[in-house]
């Protein structure tokens, strides 16, 4: 049996392959050797070779085990019998004699009889073979049917879905040369099919793209570790600019797990990322509003509230922000601005991301300008609608700038886009939001107007209430001042000292007040007090009050009285509550007789002594309907001094009240005056009282009066008394 040898040879050679040889897997030259696992393992493929007669010559190990017969006792006998079905037999010997005696070529499929018995549908290919001697022979490559038809449909099935696939797919080699695209990716980088095959991606990617796709693809091919959804942003490409695909890199194996080479995915997400960016810009600009409603109107200070908003603004929206507000706004007068007419603007804030010149080029925070209706602001005002210049040249500056010295430096800083929106609050135009960028590249854009008319509108309210309450704190401020004394009357009684400080600007106007009043015995009457609340009707409650208690003076009744008869008035008013400290000073007794409702008390500071507090019986506030009052009566030499104080010179909202009693108290022990009974030295007492008690911003108002006896009017005083004694 010579034809043995080379099969049996064949099949050890094929069942020992285990040493690589030199050349690799994509058929560079050389032998290159490949590991089990190959499409032709998968297959399965066996090899017979018979001669003329129909014997077997040649039995390969995929044979031995397709039929299930080894070698030894399938070669040398006859095919046909051994492996043919009896009803198929003249068949297959018809078609054995077409190949091996007129040459010509089959393939088919039909059943074959295995060792066991079963009967088994295989895959055949035949042709007819010559050697060296002229003898004839029939090669038959079998495989399984079924096998063979699922890898048939598989490879279909790849290779339609990837022709017709909405994902531009490629096939690269190990040396990531393009093997195979489909006609999506041609269309989607704008490189045709034809200028893919056999090339680099650095032939057929824009440079850039091209070493960031080299490093992927090489880490994909040693790892094996895939790519998937790598968002890659394009840059100028044959397919256009502007664009984003999701790229998905996969290394291609064998069965065995040898590199094949990678397959590359691209699908085209530039809307998605278009989506998702505005998404991602509209959830930013959420939380700039946000954070902006938090942190602009803290106050109702208005020059506070325009810093807030321009320091909204900057950086996040720009590099230089000023916020100018007409100044009819601030007055209170009607607005009305013709876009041929000059507006007046009060610069109100000015906020910048960075040390610049364009800082020196605002107006001061305070100035008054006018500007024409060449000035874009002004045109902004005028027409109640944004103005923008998204990139700005030197005659822009001009129009920007509020002369040519500030157009000069707003060009030194770099500024290169403006941006300009109207602060609009319940229909009425109050100014404008300034806006420049020149550290930012990025010129003013239609979100950024969006997001900048957002802004100004919300800030424009919290502007307008700032306004409105100025304009109202100035009135219930005019108003309250108007009802008090100019000064507390100083007279050949006493000397008196007297101030009043209205509370800080971000608080409304209360109801404090003081009065002196000369009663027709030679006593005086002192008063202070508080109504409950704030605003104007807090201060025109206050005026009422002064005038009820001018009134119940002149009826020289004790001071108990005079608050009794309040308490009735007071319950008619609104606000109907209020707290009040009414002394009379009798310079020929030397003493006070106080009488409180629901006031602090007052201080005794004697000549010689230390200062301490005088409690009148408590007493309900005016307007509670419980006038029970009573009246104490203090010793009041020359020397000494009563100071009476309303609630906002010691009460703070974090301190106890007891603490701030004893706080005022060592402040008039401690207080370094060497002349306390001056008038001179009473002022310097109120002074320093405000000065280290109070606190800028304070929440309420304070009234306060010192008051001393005269020691002339003490001296005539005592004379009297002697002199009536004597005529007793």
């Amino acid at each position: 049996m010579e034809g043995q040898a080379p099969a049996r040879k064949a099949a050890v050679v094929v069942r020992n392959r285990q040493e690589p040889a030199a050349g690799d897997a994509d058929g560079a030259p050389g032998i290159s050797t490949s590991p089990p696992g190959g499409l032709l393992d998968v297959l399965a493929v066996g090899a017979v070779v018979l001669d003329r007669r129909g014997r077997i010559v040649l039995w390969s190990p995929q044979a031995e085990e397709l039929f299930g017969y080894p070698a030894e006792e399938a070669l040398g006998r006859h095919a046909a019998p051994l492996l043919v079905p009896r009803e198929h037999l003249d068949a297959v010997l018809r078609l054995f004699d077409e190949v091996v005696r007129e040459g010509r070529d089959w393939a088919g499929s039909f059943p074959v009889r295995c060792k066991d018995g079963s009967t088994r549908v295989l895959e055949f290919r035949t042709m007819r073979l010559h050697d060296d001697q002229g003898a004839d022979y029939a090669l038959g490559l079998v495989t399984d049917r079924t096998t063979l038809r699922q890898v048939e449909r598989d490879l279909a099935f790849s290779g339609r879905l990837v022709e017709q696939s909405p994902m531009g797919i490629a096939v690269l080699d190990n040396r990531l040369r393009y093997v195979s695209v489909n006609p999506t990716l041609s269309r989607l980088d704008g490189v045709g099919a034809e200028q893919h095959l056999g090339r680099t991606v650095h032939e057929v990617l824009p440079p850039g793209h091209a070493r960031d796709a080299e490093r992927v693809m090489r880490y994909v091919l040693e790892t094996g570790e895939p790519v998937i959804d790598r968002e890659v942003l394009g840059g100028q490409t044959r397919a256009g600019a502007g664009r984003a695909w999701s790229v998905s890199v996969f290394r291609l194996e064998d069965p065995g797990g040898r590199p094949l080479g990678l397959t590359v995915s691209v699908t085209d997400i530039t809307e998605r990322h278009r989506a998702a960016r505005q998404a991602e810009q509209a959830r930013w600009r959420l939380s700039h509003l946000a954070d902006a409603s938090v942190r602009i109107g803290t106050t109702l200070d208005l020059e506070q509230t325009a810093r807030e908003l321009a320091q909204v603004a900057v950086p996040d929206l720009a590099d230089i922000a000023a916020v100018d507000v007409l100044d009819a706004a601030v007055r209170d007068q009607p607005v009305r601005i013709p876009e041929e007419e000059t507006a007046a603007f009060r610069a109100l804030a000015l906020a910048t991301g960075y040390p610049t010149l364009a800082a020196d080029a605002a107006d001061p925070p305070g100035q008054v300008a006018h500007y024409g209706p060449e000035r874009l602001v002004t045109r902004c005002v005028a027409t109640a609608r944004p103005v923008a210049v998204p990139n700005v040249r030197g005659e822009d500056l001009l129009r920007i700038a509020r002369d040519e010295h500030a157009a000069a430096l707003l060009d030194r800083a770099g500024v290169h886009s403006y941006l300009a929106v109207p602060l609009i609050a319940r229909g009425e135009v109050l100014g404008a939001l300034d806006l420049k960028r020149a550290r930012n590249p990025k010129p003013f854009d239609h979100d950024d107007t969006v997001l900048a008319w957002e802004l100004a509108g919300r800030a424009a309210v919290c502007i307008d209430n700032a306004r409105l309450y100025r304009h109202q704190h100035d009135i219930a401020l005019t108003l309250q001042r108007s009802m008090l004394p100019t000064t507390a009357t100083t007279s050949d009684r006493l000397r008196v000292a007297s101030r009043y400080q209205p509370a800080g600007a971000h608080n409304e106007i209360g109801g404090d007040w003081f009065d002196v009043l000369e009663l027709g015995d030679g006593c005086t009457a002192l008063v202070v007090g508080d109504v409950m609340g704030s605003g104007i009707n807090a201060a025109a409650t206050m005026g009422r009050l002064r005038t009820a208690t001018q009134t119940l003076t002149r009826l020289a009744l004790c001071p108990s009285e005079v608050l009794r008869h309040l308490d009735g008035i007071t319950t008619d008013l609104d606000p109907h509550f209020a707290t009040c400290l009414y002394a009379v000073h009798d310079p020929a007794r030397h003493h006070c007789r106080i009488a409180s409702a629901g006031h602090l008390p007052p201080v005794l500071v004697p000549a010689r002594g230390e200062p301490r507090l005088v409690e009148p019986p408590t007493g309900a506030p005016l307007g509670t309907g419980m006038p029970s009052y009573g009246t104490v009566t203090v010793g009041l030499e020359p020397g000494d001094r009563l100071v009476l104080y309303t609630d906002g010179l010691v009460e703070t909202r974090h301190d106890d009240i007891g603490d701030r009693l004893q706080t005022l108290l060592r402040t008039l022990r401690d207080e370094p005056s060497p002349d306390r009974c001056t008038v001179e030295g009473l002022e310097r007492t109120c002074d320093h009282l405000l000065r280290t008690l109070r606190h800028p911003g304070n929440h309420d108002d304070v009234a306060l009066l010192v008051m001393t006896p005269c020691e002339e009017q003490a001296a005539e005083g005592d004379a009297g008394r002697g002199s009536r004694r004597r005529r007793t």
